[in-house]
């Protein structure tokens, strides 16, 4: 009981956090490279309550712009497009962006050279500085895509939301294990037809599909029926929706795409850095729960506590744990109001 009262809290806390999502979308910067010394780039900055973010870029001196820059704007965002030369490529060069500091947004790079071969980067405030290195080794490829499976995993509030939905509905180990082996199974399985093409499905649709989920995982939890499906084999819940968080893990794979010297090594690398920041999150969960359970026991051990009146005569030693119990039920129409709201907005991305 205390495991399914306190990820109520956690849950409360993950709404919240992502209530400014639309707000976070990274920026993007890309490089292809068309021939020896010239790269076509674009460059997607996201409009933050539609207006245009002071992001800007610079490239060394020796960077020659060499077309005009074409803008537009496209799903939101202030997307520009160009040319630039330099002589024998831009292994060395220096790839700054200036504005971060402020803003609660990253900029993601990614450079594909002719041989086929991609380098990716993340900038942040703290490091708005990008040195091109040239091709990376195969161990340099894993490392990167790893990093970034954990970072999309744990920057991805609406998969957290529902991974949290789901420890709260199993309720003990052994069923979070189960519950949640099949959603990594299901995910995976997705996350790689659609990153090899295999499989495609429009991703506003799906986005809105696993806001929908966790409606109606706060709907199983608020309706308190633990004879339904969902609470009896919460695999079946957690297969079957996994499916649909693949494509949107996909989508973001899509952001940066896959070396095309080195495809399985990066999904592979990507898929399991997904699983090390899920796998760390739910640690993070059972941590808590841990160290919120020992406080509550030593609550009531303790002969200090002073009695409080109620309608149960309960004393205070026992009242931490009723407390959370009572928030249970709020916490899910909570949730399922939130998500709702959300997948009302990612609806009308792909209806208006």
């Amino acid at each position: 009981m205390a495991l399914r009262s306190i990820t109520a809290i956690l849950l409360i806390m993950l709404s919240f956090s992502n209530a400014r999502a639309d707000e976070y979308r990274p920026a993007f910067l890309e490089l292809i490279q068309t021939a020896n010394d010239e790269f076509e780039v674009l460059w997607k900055v996201p409009a933050i309550g539609g207006v245009r973010p002071n992001l800007y870029l610079h490239f060394a001196a020796d960077v020659e712009i060499a077309t005009p820059v074409r803008g537009s704007m496209v799903g939101g965002a202030f997307i520009e497009r160009f040319n630039i030369r330099r002589d024998g490529g831009l292994a060395g060069t220096e790839i700054v962006v200036q504005g971060l500091t402020g803003l609660s947004t990253d900029v993601l790079v990614r450079i594909e050279r002719l041989d086929g071969s991609t380098e990716i980067a993340r900038l942040t405030a703290a490091k708005p500085t990008f040195v091109v290195q040239g091709s990376l080794t195969r161990i340099e490829v894993a490392s990167t895509y790893t990093l970034f499976g954990i970072e999309h995993i744990l920057e991805g509030v609406d998969h957290l939301l529902f991974v949290a939905c789901l420890i709260f509905i199993a309720g003990t180990g052994r069923r979070i294990l189960i519950t949640i082996s099949g959603f990594t199974l299901a995910h995976s399985i997705t996350l790689t037809l659609a990153a090899l093409d295999l499989v495609r499905l429009p991703i506003p649709p799906i986005e809105a599909a696993i806001a929908l989920s966790i409606v109606f995982l706060a709907r199983e939890i608020a309706l308190e029926r633990r004879d339904t499906l969902t609470w009896r084999y919460p695999i079946t819940v957690s297969a079957s929706f996994g499916l649909l968080h693949g494509f949107g893990f996909a989508s973001a794979l899509g952001e940066i795409g896959l070396p095309q010297t080195e495809i399985p090594v990066a999904l592979l690398a990507f898929n399991l850095g997904v699983e090390t920041g899920q796998l760390l999150f739910i640690c993070a969960i059972v941590c808590c729960v841990w160290i919120i359970s020992r406080f509550i026991l030593l609550l009531q051990t303790t002969r200090k506590g002073f009695a409080i009146n109620s309608v149960t005569s309960l004393d205070i030693k026992a009242s931490p744990l009723i407390w959370l119990q009572r928030i249970e039920k709020p916490m899910a129409y909570f949730v399922g109001s939130v998500t709702i709201i959300w997948t009302i907005e990612r609806t009308l991305t792909f209806t208006s």
